[in-house]
């Protein structure tokens, strides 16, 4: 089966400071004694098995030690209430790791799914200016970080990231939610944001 999507992406993680799994490829602990992450995914265009995935948002929760490659993540995925049966199914199918893909790398890190639920997903940006929010449940804004000499975004590249080997720094001013049975929140902790394309 072949299959692609791509659009934008936004992340924030319990981490106090730029999120140490990502620079170390999950070898350096979070900043806390936990890990727990709202990874965003606003596809713009792409399709699974035949079905159009345009316009589907779809939010991974993870909830997962301070070291995340020991593994036992619980993980759950949120996906906007306008998704269609259809276009939830194929993305089902997409997160089991069946078909490839970042979400077959992770396979092995994950001790319980969760499951699926629909909630309304809004994702705003203007400028360097981003905003996640799931219903009344959770709700982070962010700012990505710039270059004040250049105005140009500070990155972090070459990482081992599901979205990409690129990502945007960004600051999370606020975030506070609990969602699936993972809570957390707090000021000015770790976020990214960056395009994704991936395709199998």
């Amino acid at each position: 089966m072949t299959w692609n999507i791509k659009g934008s992406y936004y992340e924030n993680c319990s981490c106090t400071n730029t999120c140490p799994c990502t620079w170390s490829s999950m070898l350096a602990p979070a900043t806390n004694d936990y890990c727990r992450a709202n990874l965003a995914f606003k596809i713009s265009e792409g399709e699974i098995n035949g079905v159009s995935m345009n316009g589907v948002i779809f939010v991974i929760i993870v909830d997962a030690p301070p070291l995340m490659a020991d593994g036992n993540w619980k993980v759950g995925v949120v996906v906007n209430d306008d998704t269609s049966d259809e276009q939830m199914e194929a993305l089902g199918i997409l997160m089991s790791g069946e078909i490839g893909g970042p979400p077959a790398m992770l396979g092995d890190l994950i001790g319980e799914m969760l499951g699926m639920e629909r909630h309304p997903v809004s994702i705003s940006q203007k400028g360097n200016d981003f905003q996640v929010q799931i219903g009344s449940s959770f709700d982070y804004s962010a700012t990505i970080i710039t270059n004040p000499m250049t105005e140009q975004p500070v990155k972090l590249v070459g990482m081992l990231h599901p979205a990409g080997e690129e990502l945007k720094v960004a600051n999370v001013h606020n975030s506070k939610g609990s969602i699936m049975g993972i809570e957390f929140g707090g000021e000015n902790l770790s976020g990214y944001q960056t395009d994704f394309s991936w395709a199998a």
